[in-house]
């Protein structure tokens, strides 16, 4: 989907970017804030997304949560779009998924019961054993974390790499009565537009074109409610 040539005056546009594939994503591993870098496939993403945002209309700011797989993604793309500093914000960090963190997820309910249990309930204000968050807090983390950048950027474009769960929650509060979405892909782009008075909106969703050649995890591990 095309984006416009200009970013009007009464929103900011923010490019919301997920990061490239880790080596847990691949071997469905449970990263949270666990510190895992990028693997060749998820550079090579994060290459070809770069290349792509470098194309579309200026950007004028890159944000990232501070961990290694989010920032290593925003300097591939900071360095393309015109050697831009990356600000980091661990407000945009994944959610905290207390004791599931480092397990294969097709073990975690009988290694961690009870932190499987928390993680798989319907409930969202059921926190995580061993300093989880829940569903509940994560959104409200990275809501309001969002809309500091989208007031402080009114009439700009600017880009934010983040995780999974936390594009998740910026999609409920863009589309609160719509369904839940199913996986977030590593580097998808999500264009937001956030207008004075609170309003969001959603003007490209879960683009991957850019990795037609590259190729991506199929199963959006940790993109999808695994998140993490």
């Amino acid at each position: 989907m095309a984006e416009e040539d200009s970013v009007g005056e009464g929103y900011a546009e923010i490019v919301v970017v997920r990061h490239g594939e880790t080596s847990w994503n691949a071997e469905r591993k449970i990263q949270g804030h666990l510190d895992v870098e990028l693997n060749d496939a998820g550079r090579q993403q994060a290459d070809k997304v770069a290349e792509r945002l470098s194309k579309e209309p200026k950007v004028s700011y890159v944000y990232s949560s501070d961990l290694k797989r989010a920032f290593e993604t925003a300097q591939i793309i900071a360095a393309k779009c015109g050697n831009l500093e990356v600000l980091t914000d661990p407000a945009l960090r994944e959610r905290h998924l207390g004791d599931m963190q480092g397990l294969v997820y097709q073990e975690a309910s009988k290694l961690r019961p009870e932190a499987y249990k928390a993680f798989s309930s319907n409930r969202t204000d059921v926190d995580i054993p061993g300093g989880g968050e829940s569903l509940d807090k994560l959104y409200d983390r990275c809501t309001s974390a969002l809309q500091r950048i989208g007031d402080k950027h009114q009439g700009e474009r600017v880009v934010v790499v983040t995780h999974g769960g936390v594009i998740r929650s910026l999609y409920e509060r863009a589309r609160p009565s719509a369904r839940k979405v199913e996986k977030i892909l590593n580097t998808s782009v999500n264009v937001f537009r956030l207008f004075d008075g609170d309003k969001w909106t959603i003007q490209v969703w879960g683009d991957v074109s850019h990795l037609d050649q590259t190729g991506f995890l199929q199963s959006g591990f940790g993109g999808d409610r695994t998140s993490g």
